[in-house]
């Protein structure tokens, strides 16, 4: 069974009884886990209990493919329902969750977490297609599921967040749930006992800004206005703080695909008007003037050739054997030599 986006959270409160075993899995690990502990708290809450609660490494299925099916099988000593969570998960699964399939009465649920499956996948590809099984995507957030992710927490400790402030927040947030919600933690824990009870520019800069997220904030700043050294500088920081590389790409992505909107929205004329169609954009402060800057120098069939150019750097990174820092570096460079001569030819 596929479980849709819209009706995860659903699934995620109250999973459907009849299924024996979810594979969580995507690109975002940080969500990955958040999901997979909410799936099996939804069974045993405190998930140190030693009757109640097995861990089993993806690895030990390959040995034992009946491990899963006598699992859910088995009952707890103290009674209660059982949960069973494999991490990590991957091929060596799919054996073990077809003996689960054929497996006679049980009650246990069993949680797998899983790395990014392809499509042809056939651990995905059995958890979709069996009524027994789901498989539930966790992918990287867009803009807007920050922006909600942020407010929603800020409301939680009873704060508001400035415009400018969220935006600048959003901006330097990565896409991996768990590593956001680590620098969301932060930001109210440095609010809490302050007389304002709203989360200001200030604040955020303060508690976020010696981050690697800020230094591959520069990255794309620097990459988009053509400022080599001043990218070259940026990226020693990235790399030398343990920056990630596909992150890296991900944020040039989606820094591109939203410059790519406002600029088909104008086709040419006013880019105020593009812009306040367009969703997730930044609406003030110095986020919004680079981001206006770039609109200017970037016209609608360089940011075409910059998407592709990004999106084969990723394919690159991923199938190739390259060292991905120096990908990202040529990348880079490739895409702030373009910028540097469209201000040549202006």
């Amino acid at each position: 069974m596929k479980i849709e986006p819209r009706q995860v959270e659903t699934f995620l409160k109250k999973p459907d009884p009849k299924v024996r075993a979810v594979v969580v899995y995507g690109n975002d690990d940080g969500l990955v886990a958040e999901r997979g502990t909410r799936l099996a708290r939804t069974v045993c809450e405190d998930l140190k209990d030693p009757f109640r609660v097995v861990d089993i490494g993806g690895e030990a299925l390959k040995a034992d493919p009946a491990r899963l099916a006598d699992e859910f099988s088995a009952m707890s000593l103290m009674g209660g329902r059982r949960v069973i969570r494999v991490r990590p998960a991957g091929e060596e699964s799919v054996t073990a969750l077809e003996n689960l399939v054929a497996a006679g009465a049980g009650d246990a649920l069993i949680v797998l977490e899983a790395g990014n499956l392809t499509p042809r996948s056939n651990l995905r590809t059995l958890a979709e297609a069996e009524p027994l099984l789901a498989a539930l995507p966790c992918y990287m957030d867009s803009a807007e599921a920050l922006e909600g992710l942020v407010e929603s927490a800020a409301r939680g400790a009873g704060l508001g967040v400035d415009p400018d402030a969220l935006d600048w927040i959003v901006e330097r947030l990565g896409g991996d749930r768990g590593q956001t919600r680590s620098e969301v933690e932060k930001l109210l824990l440095y609010k809490t006992g302050d007389a304002s009870k709203t989360i200001t520019l200030d604040d955020a800069v303060a508690v976020l800004g010696d981050t690697a997220a800020v230094g591959i904030d520069n990255v794309v700043a620097a990459t988009f206005d053509g400022e080599i050294v001043a990218l070259d500088r940026a990226l020693d920081r990235v790399f030398a703080e343990g920056g990630n590389s596909i992150q890296l790409v991900r944020s040039l992505q989606r820094h591109a695909d939203q410059l790519h909107l406002v600029a088909g929205h104008a086709r040419g004329g006013n880019f105020e008007n593009a812009m306040f169609k367009a969703r997730g954009l930044p609406r003030g402060g110095p986020v919004r003037q680079r981001f206006e800057r770039h609109l200017r120098a970037w016209p609608l069939p360089r940011l075409s050739a910059a998407l592709t150019t990004i999106l084969d750097a990723e394919i690159e990174c991923k199938r190739t054997g390259m060292p991905d820092e120096a990908i990202v570096r040529r990348l880079c460079l490739r895409l702030a030599q373009a910028a540097r001569q469209a201000k040549a030819r202006r």
